[in-house]
């Protein structure tokens, strides 16, 4: 048996997230369909990350084990043959058994972009947040960094969810601007159920004035994802990559 490490890169629009649901097009369906197209085999593969609904992807890593003597080049350009348009493998890797897509990660970098202009977006509507109203990224900043850190992040936390350790080592946190585009940067050992979309929205609502940089504290602290802001919608969300020992 072998161990295959799949590098992806995906346009989440179409699809209703990573995970594979019933009557509806997911990631890992596609990816599983290609599988069996290339093998006549059906595995089941295992994602890094579940990336939501209309979520983007760079560097989504997933695995999978199968009985079939292959390089990597060749399971690159297999896959791609039987892949749509939408979803590609960037690279394949031969790993050790022990390799697992998510329980192996040791960090994860996503990216959220957003517009901020009057006009709305015509080209970028669907991997961008479009905001008309002028935001703070000074103060964006400030509040970004007081997350900075191990916390529980509760706050950010979407539910339901099967996960019952909201303790996350955030390592990175940063809003850049280049003109009318800002940029957010989050790496951590983890991430809770919609939890970057979680800190956006209210990172947003700091950079619209709407709250003060220094209430991202309590707002930890209140471990109650009522007391933080909205969830940033999906189409702006990348996930970058995916970090190994």
């Amino acid at each position: 048996m072998s161990t295959i490490k799949l590098i992806l890169e995906y346009d989440g629009t179409a699809y209703a997230g990573w995970q594979r649901q019933p009557d509806q097009p997911t990631i890992q369906e596609s990816v599983e369909a290609a599988i069996t197209g290339v093998t006549q085999t059906h595995v089941p593969v295992i994602g890094a990350g579940r990336t939501d609904a209309g979520v983007h992807a760079l560097g989504q890593v997933a695995s999978f084990r199968i009985d079939r003597d292959m390089t990597p080049r060749e399971w690159t350009r297999a896959l791609n043959a039987h892949l749509p348009g939408n979803i590609v493998v960037r690279e394949s890797a031969l790993m050790p058994d022990t390799f697992h897509a998510r329980h192996s990660a040791r960090g994860k970098l996503y990216e959220y972009r957003i517009l901020n202009r009057p006009e709305r977006p015509a080209v970028e509507r669907t991997y961008c947040w479009h905001i008309h109203q002028s935001l703070d990224d000074a103060a964006m900043n400030e509040a970004a960094h007081t997350l900075i850190g191990s916390h529980d992040f509760s706050s950010f936390q979407t539910q339901p969810t099967e996960n019952d350790d909201p303790i996350c080592h955030l390592q990175r946190l940063v809003v850049s601007r280049e003109g009318d585009r800002l940029r957010l940067e989050a790496y951590a050992d983890r991430f809770l159920k919609q939890m970057v979309r979680s800190i956006v929205g209210t990172l947003v609502e700091v950079g619209l004035k709407k709250r003060r940089p220094e209430s991202l504290t309590p707002i930890l602290n209140a471990r109650n994802r009522s007391a933080a802001g909205k969830t940033a919608p999906p189409q702006g969300l990348f996930l970058i990559r995916v970090d190994y020992e």
